[in-house]
This record gives C-alpha cells, sequence and structure tokens, in this order.
C-alpha cells in the first residue's frame, strides 16, 4: 500500500479515537454550562488545566522516547519493560509525595481539599496507560487502541449524564433508598471528578494485559538512554501546556476575585469551539508520529514530509474557515447558556493559534528524526515565555483577550522557528507558494465572516463554498492519486 495512503488510513482511525475523547469535553460543555453558573464552571476549567500539566509531567517524554527506541533496538522487550517499570515507579512516587503533602499543595494550587485526592488518583491512572497505548500505536493496532477509547468516553459520558443530569431528577426530598444515598447538592464538580476518575480507572484495567503479559527486565543503559531523549521532550511538553492551558490559571489569579472565576468559566467554554482544529491536529500527530520515525531511514523520506505537510495545510484551512462560518450555530449548539457568550470573539484567535500549532508538529519533524529534541525545548521555551509574559502584562488590561493573543503569538512563533532551524538542519522541500496561499485565503475570509460581516451567514457560506471550490479545482487530482493509486 501506498505509505501516503497507509498513513492517512491509520490517522483517520487515531483519528477517531483521539477525536472522541477530546469531543467528549465538547459534548459535556452544554452539560456542564446548564447545570453550573460561569463560577463553578471556571473551577473545572482551572482543575482540567492542572491535569494538563501535571500529565506532561508524569509522562516526562517516554512515549516519544518509546517510539524512537522501540523502533531501533533489537531487543524490544527490554524496551517495553523498561518503560512500564519506570512510569510505574514515578506514579508511585507521585502518589506517596501527592498524598502526604496534600494539605500544602491544595493550598498552593488553590484547588479545594475535597477535590484534591480525587485529581490526583485520575493523574496516576491516566499515567499508566501512557505506555500501553504507545504499545499499540507502535505496533500498528489502531482498531483496538480507538475501541479502549471509544469506551473510555461513553463511560464517562454516560456518568456525568447520569450524575448530573439523571440523578437529581430521579431524587426528590423525599426519596429514600440507592439513589438519595448517591446524591448531594452542590456535589457538581465532585460528580465530574468522580466520573474521570471511575472511566480512567476501567481504561487501565482493558490495559492490563500489557502489564502483565512480559517478564520484567529494568535494563539500566536503556533506561538512561531513554531518559536522556525524553528531558528536552518533557521540556518542550511542559512549555506546550503552558501555551495550552496556563492562560487560565492566571486569568484566575491576575483578574480581580469577584470577577475571575466568571471570566474563566466564559472563556473555557468558548475556546470549546476550537476544540475542532485541536481535534484534527492532535489525529493528525498521532497518525505521523511513528510514520516520521519509521520512515526516516527510507530513499527521500524529506519529500514525504512535504506531502504530509501540504496536505495538513489544505484541511486544516478548511476547518479554520469551515468553523468561523458557523461559530454562532456552534455556540448554541454547545455553549447554550448565553452568559457565556461574552467571549466569542476570542474563537478565531484560538482557532489559528491551534492550526499554527499543528503545523508546528509538522515542522517538528527535523529535530525528531535527528536527534536534535533539544530544539523543540528551546523552542517551546520560547512561546511559554512569551504567554507569560503577555498574560501577565496584558491580562489586567484585556482580560481573555490578551489570553487568546498571547496564544496565538506564542504559536506562531514555534512554527516560524522550528522552521528556521528545520531548513539549516534538516532541509524539507516544502511547497511555500502552495501553504501561504492557502493558509492566507483562509484567514482572509474568516476575518471577513467573523470581524467584518458580524458571522453573517449569508456572506460566510458563500465564502466558505468558494473556497471549497479553490481546493477542488487545485487539489483533486493529487488527492485522487493518493487515495486511488496503491
Amino acid at each position: 500500500m501506498n505509505p501516503l495512503k497507509k498513513l492517512f488510513k491509520q490517522t483517520a482511525i487515531y483519528g477517531l479515537a483521539t477525536v472522541l475523547p477530546r469531543m467528549l469535553n465538547v459534548i459535556l460543555v452544554p452539560i456542564y454550562t446548564g447545570v453550573m453558573q460561569p463560577g463553578s464552571y471556571g473551577q473545572v476549567v482551572v482543575i482540567f488545566a492542572y491535569f494538563a500539566i501535571f500529565n506532561v509531567f508524569l509522562a516526562y517524554g517516554m512515549e516519544t522516547a518509546f517510539f524512537r527506541f522501540y523502533k531501533e533496538l533489537d531487543n524490544r522487550k527490554k524496551v517495553v519493560s523498561t518503560s512500564l517499570l519506570s512510569i510505574l515507579g514515578s506514579t508511585a512516587l507521585f502518589l506517596l509525595i501527592g498524598f502526604i503533602f496534600k494539605n500544602s499543595l491544595s493550598h498552593i494550587l488553590e484547588i479545594s481539599i475535597e477535590y484534591i485526592g480525587y485529581v490526583f488518583w485520575i493523574l496516576a491512572l491516566d499515567a499508566l496507560v501512557i505506555i500501553p497505548f504507545a504499545w499499540l500505536r507502535a505496533n500498528e493496532r489502531p482498531m483496538r487502541y480507538a475501541i479502549i477509547k471509544l469506551i473510555n468516553v461513553i463511560l464517562n459520558l454516560g456518568l456525568n449524564s447520569f450524575f448530573l443530569i439523571l440523578l437529581p431528577n430521579l431524587v426528590s426530598e423525599e426519596s429514600t433508598g440507592i439513589l438519595a444515598s448517591m446524591y448531594r447538592e452542590n456535589f457538581e464538580i465532585s460528580y465530574i471528578l468522580i466520573s474521570n476518575l471511575v472511566s480512567s480507572a476501567v481504561t487501565l484495567l482493558l490495559m492490563l494485559r500489557v502489564y502483565l503479559r512480559r517478564p520484567y527486565i529494568f535494563d539500566t543503559d536503556i533506561w538512561k538512554r531513554m531518559i536522556a531523549y525524553a528531558m528536552p521532550v518533557m521540556v518542550a511538553g511542559i512549555a506546550f501546556t503552558v501555551n495550552e492551558v496556563l492562560d487560565k490559571i492566571l486569568l484566575e489569579k491576575i483578574l480581580p476575585v469577584e470577577i475571575a472565576s466568571d471570566e474563566v468559566g466564559k472563556y473555557g467554554a468558548c475556546i470549546k469551539l476550537a476544540v475542532f482544529m485541536t481535534l484534527f491536529a492532535t489525529a493528525f500527530r498521532m497518525g505521523i508520529e511513528p510514520f516520521f520515525f519509521s520512515h526516516s531511514d527510507t530513499k527521500n523520506p524529506q519529500k514525504a514530509y512535504a506531502q504530509i505537510t501540504n496536505y495538513f495545510v489544505v484541511l486544516g484551512s478548511i476547518i479554520l474557515l469551515a468553523v468561523v462560518v458557523f461559530s454562532d450555530v456552534l455556540k448554541i449548539m454547545f455553549v447554550r447558556d448565553s452568559a457565556y457568550w461574552e467571549a466569542m470573539p476570542v474563537v478565531p484567535l484560538i482557532l489559528l493559534a491551534s492550526f499554527f500549532l499543528g503545523i508546528y508538529h509538522n515542522l517538528s519533524v527535523w529535530y525528531k528524526v535527528t536527534d536534535r529534541t533539544k530544539f523543540g525545548a528551546y523552542i517551546s521555551m520560547i512561546g511559554a515565555v512569551l504567554t507569560i509574559i503577555i498574560n501577565i502584562v496584558f491580562i489586567p488590561y484585556f482580560g481573555y483577550m490578551a489570553s487568546a493573543v498571547a496564544t496565538l503569538l506564542a504559536y506562531g512563533s514555534m512554527m516560524m522557528l522550528s522552521f528556521y532551524f528545520g531548513r539549516m538542519y534538516y532541509p524539507i522541500p516544502y511547497n511555500f507558494r502552495k501553504i501561504i496561499f492557502y493558509l492566507g485565503v483562509s484567514v482572509l475570509f474568516s476575518t471577513l465572516s467573523f470581524y467584518i460581516f458580524d458571522r453573517n451567514l449569508y456572506v460566510g457560506i458563500p465564502l466558505l463554498i468558494l473556497f471549497l471550490g479553490l481546493v477542488y479545482k487545485l487539489e483533486f487530482e493529487n488527492l485522487k492519486k493518493l487515495f486511488l493509486n496503491r
């Protein structure tokens, strides 16, 4: 099979598996915003921001290191068992330290003590499935990967729906029995965390066979090499996460206390509409990361890498314009309470920022296949510093609009820096005319539709149709060759 065709097939499956959990965040928005005021939802947004930060620390780059050494080393069993034991040990240490200093951490993170235990266990359970999921991807088992992810989503959505919608309606003040004992008023945040905890635990149970099927050998030499490779990846991951979630935490801390949670809630709800770009970019990355390594030794891999980036930009440009054009429709579907809609102007900015991040991931092939992961760390740190400075300086004046602009500038800078250094160390023949054309036209049409014509569908839809016509005319033959030729 054509390697690019195989890549897109696996990306479609991984995309489904990746989109579903992230789509869960969008699907749950109308549920959460329907039962909680912006202030309460703002607390949930901050807790999930900390989830993202700690997830990176608990993974410490081992997933990417696993792909790198699983491909290269002859003794793959040692790579798998060493990775599993490393994650097991670090997760156990995290739980021990977390519960010993539970009160202090609750105060520092400003997460209520009643929620902090849930947070620790969810983080630990999610960490323990990192290597098993990486193993499935490395062995090209996308269907099993997708099925387990789907079970996680269904369970999480079902439990959230039960606790937040069904249970309150089933229980009256006079009710007794099991349902009555499960119900508590003003317990929504705990119900959300319990739903996540149960779904994470079930996911680990479904992945236990990866832990149980092998003799355990901890190879110190392999571990040291993996850690040396993984540390810059972790630094880059931390910086990425800072760009992605620190704005919510800073908004909570910098804005006046009487409005902070409300503003975070509005911002956190509206930026969920940009998740469609994030889902696409993440799904694409899930497919291309193993592809980068498996094809790095083939003849002229740079040509394939360039084609992949071209297709990403074409598809991403369509998604950017489509979400912007239909943003008012999407907000009614996913953020039903108009109290949150004040933050809608951030949507195009966050969409474009996510697009830039996706392009950056495609460009990052050069430092991954040449083992120059330290450049990824440097570039991400520059983005993180931009995020922090812009947020701290401008949040007091512009609120969440400053956060949206900071995210856009950070990801845009990272994209440009990766291109600059990649051209020096691992030149790839990107079609810049095509990339700039599609990106420029999509941004122009999006600006016209959203800001100039105020999201008028009578203007936006013709612009989208015109853009799709351009893509069809210019790309149809290339796509037909890609998917029909073997």
